[in-house]
């Protein structure tokens, strides 16, 4: 018996030694912060439309301030407020009007990045978006590529507003820590 509790303890030991010398070579993955400012361009009418309801109340408006409205996006992402400025990327999932007043949107969308610098990248949007405040805030819950587990923030701010017909471009400033 001694000896294979010999032998089986000098197994353990060398595995452990192993581990330890594998553990202290290995390079520890840096968290970064990035930060990154565009705007989405959500249009429910007019030319290159971007978002549109799919789903409400039965005998109610289906519209963006009307509860219970889903709306299905692909908004362009922008380097500035000019709809024919670069694009960097799209914003695509939906929203939903989660408030009984209409005055709530909740997000559910990724931004996918087509720009030279973050393109095939992602980060993974959610929350609540009190639209009719000047400034509100998002989650970023996830994200993919060069933003592979990605958490943060976005502030929003909506830089047009054209209420009866539908139309908006938010300014986004996101900050992210991602490895």
């Amino acid at each position: 018996m001694a000896p294979t509790s010999l032998t089986a303890s000098a197994t353990i030991s060398f595995l452990l030694l192993l581990a330890i010398s594998i553990c202290l070579e290995a390079k520890p993955l840096k968290l970064k912060q990035t930060q990154v400012v565009f705007y989405m361009h959500d249009w429910e009418t007019g030319a290159n439309v971007t978002a549109i309801p799919i789903a409400g109340l039965p005998k109610k408006p289906w519209a963006v301030g009307t509860f219970a409205t889903i709306i299905a996006i692909d908004d362009a992402l922008t380097e500035t407020i000019d709809r024919n400025s670069a694009q960097i990327g799209r914003a695509q999932g939906i929203y939903v009007n989660s408030a009984l007043d209409g005055s709530d949107l909740h997000f559910l969308m990724s931004v996918v990045f087509t720009n030279k610098q973050y393109n095939g990248s992602s980060l993974e949007i959610q929350g609540a978006n009190r639209f009719f405040n000047k400034y509100r805030e998002v989650s970023v819950v996830s994200g993919t590529g060069m933003f592979r587990l990605a958490r943060g923030y976005a502030i929003l701010e909506t830089v047009y507003l054209d209420l009866p017909v539908s139309n908006a471009i938010i300014r986004w400033n996101v900050t992210v820590l991602h490895y």
